[in-house]
């Protein structure tokens, strides 16, 4: 009996299950390169893809823009032709827009629909509002497609926008967090230097010369 009970917890990982819940939908309409109406639960709703952005292609009020036919072309394509079509949820979004729109992470056939559009130049990063899950990743996928000079990126004047000011953000906190951590390693230095003044006062003079020279030196510096 032991020896089974054995076997079983050493397979038990193997069928542990991803904590992500993703629901299988049915496509009603497709709308553009980051928007579609799915059927949830027998209820229609119109999904405005997470945090991506696709040129406009049928915006009432704004223009069409380059690469917009192309990546509504490309999603429409994928989703009419799916086997399967899922929808994922981001604990750290809201389920909705302020307009009524679901928010989420689109698969198809298995492989998120956001990554490939990334992939291939047809979307960029946007509307960021919480630490989505797939983020970090997406923008390492946009970093990729600029270098290559993919769609949206091809002639090199399209400004990167959260994933480069996210990269800003960290250089600056890494860069402020190294400052602290010398000046914590100078207060400890004063405070060991001062600890010695105070047990042995006879070589206080010669502390405060050399200690002298060190500051000079330091502002030449």
């Amino acid at each position: 009996m032991k020896k089974l009970w054995v076997c079983f917890f050493f397979f038990l990982p193997l069928f542990s299950v991803d904590a992500s819940e993703r629901e299988n939908v049915s496509l009603v309409k497709c709308v553009d390169g980051d928007t579609a109406v799915f059927k949830v639960q027998e209820e229609e709703v119109k999904f405005r893809f997470l945090a991506v952005d696709t040129p406009e292609s049928v915006h009432p009020t704004k223009e069409k823009e380059a690469f917009g036919k192309e990546a509504s072309t490309f999603t429409c394509d994928a989703l009419t032709n799916a086997k399967t079509i899922e929808i994922e949820y981001d604990e750290a979004s809201s389920k909705k827009d302020k307009y009524g729109r679901g928010l989420a992470w689109i698969y198809i056939d298995g492989v998120m629909l956001q990554k490939t559009l990334i992939e291939n130049g047809l979307a960029e990063i946007a509307y960021i509002y919480g630490k989505y899950k797939y983020v970090e990743e997406l923008c390492k996928l946009q970093g990729q497609a600029i270098l290559n000079k993919m769609g949206i990126w091809a002639d090199g004047t399209r400004e990167e926008g959260y994933c480069k000011t996210k990269s800003n953000s960290t250089n600056k906190k890494t860069t402020k967090t190294k400052k602290e951590s010398s000046k914590n390693e100078e207060d400890e230095f004063v405070e060991d230097v001062l600890a010695f003044i105070e047990k042995y006062p006879v070589y206080a003079p010669f502390v405060f010369v050399i200690g002298g020279v060190y500051v000079i030196i330091k502002k030449k510096k």
